[in-house]
């Protein structure tokens, strides 16, 4: 029997490590400018078009390289940075495997010219899918400059599954700003296409910050600083109220080298515990300097997991910093907002009820069976004791009818009320329906919203007054790629400069400012994309109704619930609010009868 295991061609071999490495043009950015900072940059050019799917071109005024050095970079495992396995230890350095030059170079038209400071010339080499087409010496700048052209184009199956342009350029920006983040004293630049996103000057972490996610950041950061014998860091938090609903803004940094690590931005969000709503987050960008043998960055083939020895000792590292950051510059409110500032007036208004009490049963009962009566209603609300006998029949009051208008005895006659501001009741024929109104609303809105995007023109209500939004270069880029959706869904808005539109419309029947609801509706789009895979439509409409509609504990109007209830029973799914919440619950009157049966 012949043998049939064979060892791969270099081409084939580098091909499949590329697809670990090279999974998209961001992970070209990547790798590329890490490579830049490797060699000792201190400025970084980087030009991209048609989102990186045709060109990816990274100019640097690092150290360069020899002409052996450039044949050799393009070999798989060929670094400089390991002789043995115990360097694996001691890194410091951005790249370090080896893979990266030839796994791109593998599934692309690649170019490099590179030169040393004190050589005369430098060295041209082209390549394409891993063949080296021609080697020659050249007249260049010092440093490297690198471009990549048509990424995949041997491999047709993968550039089908690049995604469209508008959401690889957000890739792109967003591997450019963590980079740019965690080297504040080097020179960024990126332009795409003929526009330039970012020119980022050296300068400090602070305005490195500020330049990236904009001046609204000015005044919201607070340095975070602390040093044990494991580790330092340093690095700022926003304030609580810069807290947003999604995760896009939190940055941990390792020995420089950007991290996903949830235990530890739990560890910030727990330190924010109390000041930030659930379900917010944070905003950081904190620096971890620990000592290279503590950590393994060989974990993964992106090299943006890593394992601590000493996990826990870190996070709780993490916490206290954050913590005394915090209190340091006054962040934490000095009065606990959940006690009860009245609370003498409480316990005053409670002695009162009490008196009453005791006068109303005192002829009839003694002192313990007030206790039993006590313990008996609990857990009902005061007013709910107050009855009044009509014939035989007893009828509940919830408010004093002196304060009821005509379409509230209207409303209760149809068996309809809020309870607790946050449910709504509703007599049916098998018994008590008690809606959710919050996830009831946002039914409505979502299949309303659903329905106007099928429409591609929905119902605009204009502006007097447009305002400007400016957004995150990211956010921008979202806003570009989902603008049809958005116009379908009844927004109108043009661009207004670098990074920002004017909204000169918002859909109607939807309340609230132009800019609170863009950007509120741009994050809820991104939490949604982080939990959910929807369509970009029902995304679009599922975080519109989210911001529209009521919300648990407010106060509705007679007819206010009433178009809570018509609608819901209106929609093609009212059982279910769009992420699958149940809408309402029915309390069958037999299980009521069941209470009262002797």
């Amino acid at each position: 029997m012949p043998d049939i295991i064979h060892l791969l061609p270099d081409a084939i071999a580098n091909q499949i490590a590329a697809g670990e490495v090279v999974q998209r043009p961001a992970s070209v950015v990547k790798e590329l400018i890490e490579n830049s900072l490797d060699a000792g940059a201190t400025q970084i050019r980087l030009f991209v078009k048609e989102a990186g799917k045709t060109l990816i071109q990274i100019i640097d005024n690092g150290s360069g390289m020899s002409e052996t050095d450039a044949r050799m970079s393009l070999e798989r495992h060929a670094t400089s940075k390991i002789r043995t396995a115990d360097d694996l230890f001691r890194l410091r350095t951005m790249g370090f495997r080896g893979e990266a030059l030839a796994s791109i170079a593998a599934v692309s038209q690649f170019e490099m010219k590179t030169r040393q400071a004190y050589a005369d010339l430098g060295t041209h080499l082209i390549v394409e899918g891993s063949e080296v087409k021609s080697q020659s010496p050249v007249a260049c700048e010092k440093g490297t400059n690198i471009s990549v052209k048509n990424l995949f184009f041997n491999i047709p199956a993968r550039r089908n599954f690049l995604k469209s342009n508008p959401v690889e350029m957000r890739h792109i920006i967003e591997e450019f700003q963590r980079l740019a983040l965690a080297h504040p004293q080097v020179a960024f630049q990126l332009q795409h296409d003929e526009e330039l996103i970012y020119d980022l000057p050296a300068s400090k972490l602070s305005q490195r910050i500020v330049a990236i996610f904009g001046k609204s950041f000015q005044e919201q950061l607070a340095p975070c600083q602390e040093e044990t014998s494991l580790l330092k860091i340093t690095g700022y938090i926003g304030r609580p109220e810069s807290a947003r609903k999604t995760r896009g803004e939190q940055f941990i940094f390792v020995n420089q080298r950007f991290i996903r690590n949830n235990y530890l931005n739990h560890a910030v969000s727990s330190a924010f515990e109390g000041l930030i709503p659930e379900g917010n987050f944070p905003f950081h960008v904190l620096f971890i300097e620990i000592d290279p043998k503590h950590i393994d960055v060989n974990v993964h083939p992106t090299k943006t997991e890593i394992k601590f020895d000493d996990e826990r000792a870190v996070y709780g590292v993490v916490w206290a910093a954050v913590k005394q950051a915090l209190g340091t510059h006054n962040l934490a409110p000095a009065i606990d907002f959940k006690a009860d500032v009245n609370l003498v007036g409480k316990l005053n208004q409670q002695l009162t009820k009490e008196q009453y009490l005791d006068e109303q049963f005192s002829n009839s009962l003694n002192r313990n069976n007030l206790k039993n009566w006590e313990t008996l209603f609990e857990n009902e609300p005061t007013s709910k004791l107050f009855q009044k006998t009509k014939s035989e029949n007893t009828v509940l009051r919830f408010e004093s009818s002196i304060n009821k208008t005509d379409e509230t005895e209207k409303t209760e006659e149809q068996g309809l009320f809020q309870f607790q501001q946050k449910y709504i009741i509703r007599a049916s024929k098998t018994g008590l329906m008690i809606i959710d109104q919050q996830a009831a609303h946002e039914r409505v809105l979502f299949e309303r919203f659903l329905a106007r995007q099928k429409g591609n023109a929905g119902n605009s209500q204009q502006s007097l007054f447009p305002q400007s939004v400016t957004l995150t270069a990211s956010d921008y880029a979202l806003a570009m790629e989902i603008e049809q959706e958005l116009f379908a869904l009844g927004f109108r808005f043009e661009i207004f400069g670098k990074h920002a539109v004017l909204v000169t419309g918002i859909p109607t029947g939807v309340t609230g400012t132009e800019k609170e609801l863009f950007e509120g509706l741009i994050e809820q789009f991104k939490k949604n994309q982080a939990e959910l895979q929807l369509p970009v439509r029902d995304n679009l409409a599922l975080a519109l109704a989210r911001r529209a509609a009521v919300k648990s504990g407010q106060k509705l109007l007679p007819e206010e619930i009433k178009a809570v209830v018509e609608g819901l029973f209106a929609c093609a799914k009212p059982n279910f609010s769009p992420d699958g919440r149940p809408t309402f619950f029915t309390f069958e009157t037999s299980k009521i009868e069941s209470y009262f049966t002797r």
